[in-house]
């Protein structure tokens, strides 16, 4: 049972470890897109701009209830490249750069109410107002101010993005989870080096039983044959070696009784023949 749940805990631990990554790795991508894309007039995607809507001048009104484009603070409008600034019409989405005393420099995405035009047909500015308020704006709107022309909304993703953007999106979205990282790492590096050192000195540990046993095993099988050799000693002392008999003193007096016997018996053998 207890390797069971230690196992579902390493588990779940490598789980929320890759969704940390993983979320970790999204936000680092998604900040570098939104900090290099969202809000720059000098840079799109495959001729894209991303703007976030900081007010509610085009959002839904009793005065623009019948008109399909609305937006509210906090959308992204998507706005497209436009390759004739001065084609456009009446009705038209558009963003571009104000110039309104209250507002210059800022990117506004309003509509075009009317086209102003010289004699000759010349487009000499778009006049814009906010389908919220009815206003018209305070300039102007020149066609080389004219950024592109609204395609489409994000709803809500503004509000991420400039919360990604502040400070404490970035300490959320991205340093805590850095230092989240760094923190298991960094217990897991201590963990294996801890394993690793555990494990070396089990193996000296397992060696040294091993040489003492052997060394036990040699001392057993010494005092074995010193054993061994100390009962033999012992028997050869008690018993003794019985001394030798000289065999070649006896063995001529022997050999001469046995010739005088011969000789006898061949004189009677003669004597005998005589008769």
């Amino acid at each position: 049972m207890e390797t069971t749940a230690k196992k579902i805990l390493n588990i779940s631990l490598r789980v929320v470890t890759w969704l940390l990554i993983a979320f970790t790795v999204f936000m680092m991508i998604f900040t570098v897109v939104t900090v290099s894309t969202v809000d720059r007039n000098d840079r799109s995607i495959f001729g894209v701009k991303f703007y976030i809507v900081q007010t509610d001048s085009m959002s839904l009104s009793e005065n623009n209830k019948d008109m399909d484009v609305h937006f509210n603070a906090g959308d992204i409008v998507i706005i497209k490249n436009v390759k004739d600034p001065r084609a456009l019409q009446a009705g038209d989405v558009i963003a571009f750069m104000s110039t309104n005393s209250v507002s210059y420099g800022e990117t506004v995405t309003h509509m075009i109410r009317e086209v102003r035009k010289t004699a000759d047909g010349k487009v000499l500015g778009y006049v814009t107002y906010g389908t919220n308020t009815g206003t018209n704006d305070e300039a102007l709107v020149e066609p080389e101010y004219v950024l592109g022309v609204y395609s489409g909304k994000l709803t809500g993703v503004g509000n991420f993005f400039a919360f990604v953007k502040s400070t404490p999106g970035y300490i959320v979205c991205i340093l805590v989870p850095f230092l989240l990282l760094i923190l298991y790492n960094g217990v897991n590096v201590i963990r294996l080096f801890r394993k690793y050192k555990r494990d070396q000195l089990e193996e000296m540990q397992a060696e040294k039983d091993k040489l003492e046993a052997e060394r036990a095993e040699n001392q057993r099988m010494m005092q074995e044959l010193l054993a061994l050799k100390a009962q033999l000693d012992q028997k050869n002392g008690g018993e003794g070696t019985p001394p030798a008999e000289p065999a070649s003193e006896v063995a001529p007096a022997e050999e001469a009784t046995t010739d005088e016997t011969k000789s006898e018996v061949t004189a009677s053998a003669q004597t005998t023949d005589e008769t």
